[in-house]
């Protein structure tokens, strides 16, 4: 496979998942109701926060050196994602 090839296809796997946040965090409501995009942007943002979290918390288990490091780091990007959907939904 050619480093072309495989660029386009990484940055394709970005694309997608953009997207896919994009539309759970509720891409169609501000379209339908014409608010603006404002809560969508910080939802995409919430969950990047909760995915970098979990890939950390990942890397913890295949790592021998920084596995506190990283499981600590995890935990907490994942608490601060809990806490950003509680402060955007107005529970706090």
């Amino acid at each position: 496979m050619s480093e072309n090839s495989s660029k386009i296809r990484t940055g394709f796997k970005y694309v997608y998942l953009v997207m896919f946040f994009a539309l759970l965090a509720g891409f169609f409501h501000p379209l339908i109701t014409g608010n603006s995009f404002d809560s969508v942007i910080s939802g995409v943002i919430v969950l990047f926060v909760g995915l970098f979290g979990g890939i950390l918390l990942y890397k913890s288990t295949n790592s021998e050196k920084r596995q506190i490091i990283y499981l600590g780091a995890g935990f907490g990007l994942i608490a601060i994602s809990l806490g950003l959907i509680f402060s955007l939904t107005g529970r706090v």
